[in-house]
């Protein structure tokens, strides 16, 4: 009898490991989009839309981060990030999607699921994962900001719109409903005219590729200035430290964590 017993108990802790084990990899499978696998570190973060082109996760009352997919030679299928804020049924894109398919998911969802408007779109800077879905904003008549930098490293390197797109210089405030969001340029990184947006109501900061996740490598450095990244990163925490959302160009959203991590790795 006793042996009986403790067969029976070793035959169901077998089965609670193996329980466990399904949930996991069952838990696992439903953050993996054709490859690539899509993580986000904020507790209070949902998807709500989810196709192979397109997530949108929504991380706060205002705050949505759009991930859509690169295919790039040197790192593979790449997954981008962007911001979207939403108040008083008016919206704010922060970088394209990375193509027009993608592009026009987010459009429809913002317009039809959201119930909102999309004011304003504007691209961080000049790589394709900012404004691959560009021409598809402007079908919709959407009016396109960017720094006059960005504008002009678009045109250096052969990128041309059916549109012109609306210029500033160092920084932009642009009302989304009854607030405000700002576009500001704290100085060279990524690229030399990375800028980086701000919604103060949740406190969010998009940062683009400006900011790395956690643990990130140094990535894409084709245009970047190194020597330069950590101060600029410095300065951006020295004016938002208490930033509760920061959406990075790639990878996990957090906090001001990111912001520390990427100092550290370009000091």
């Amino acid at each position: 009898m006793a042996k009986f017993i403790i067969v029976v108990f070793s035959f169901l802790g077998l089965l609670f490991v193996s329980c466990n084990d399904a949930t996991n990899k069952r838990n696992q499978t439903d953050q993996l989009v054709v490859g690539q696998t899509v993580k986000t570190s904020l507790a209070d973060s949902t998807i709500v839309y989810k196709t192979d082109n397109l997530l949108v996760h929504r991380l706060s009352n205002h705050i949505y981060q759009h991930i859509s997919f690169l295919n790039t030679n040197d790192f593979g299928r790449v997954a981008c990030n962007g911001m979207l804020v939403v108040k008083e049924n008016e919206a704010l894109v922060l970088d394209t999607p990375t193509d027009d398919e993608s592009s026009l998911e987010l459009i429809n969802y913002v317009t039809k699921n959201l119930n909102s408007k999309i004011k304003v779109v504007v691209p961080t800077h000049f790589h394709g994962d900012c404004v691959g879905g560009l021409e598809t904003f402007f079908e919709y008549n959407i009016p396109a900001y960017a720094s006059h930098s960005t504008i002009e490293l678009l045109g250096a390197n052969g990128k041309v719109f059916s549109k012109p797109m609306i210029g500033f210089t160092d920084s932009l405030v642009l009302d989304i409903g009854n607030e405000k969001a700002y576009v500001e340029y704290f100085g060279e990184g990524h690229t030399k005219d990375n800028v980086v947006g701000y919604f103060p109501l949740d406190n969010a900061i998009f940062g683009g590729c400006l900011i790395k996740e956690v643990d990130a490598s140094k990535g894409n450095l084709e245009d970047a200035n190194i020597m330069a990244w950590s101060n600029t990163v410095r300065k951006l925490k020295q004016k938002y430290p208490t930033a509760k959302i920061v959406i990075p160009g790639h990878g996990i959203a957090g906090g001001t964590e990111l912001l520390d991590y990427t100092i550290k790795l370009f000091q």
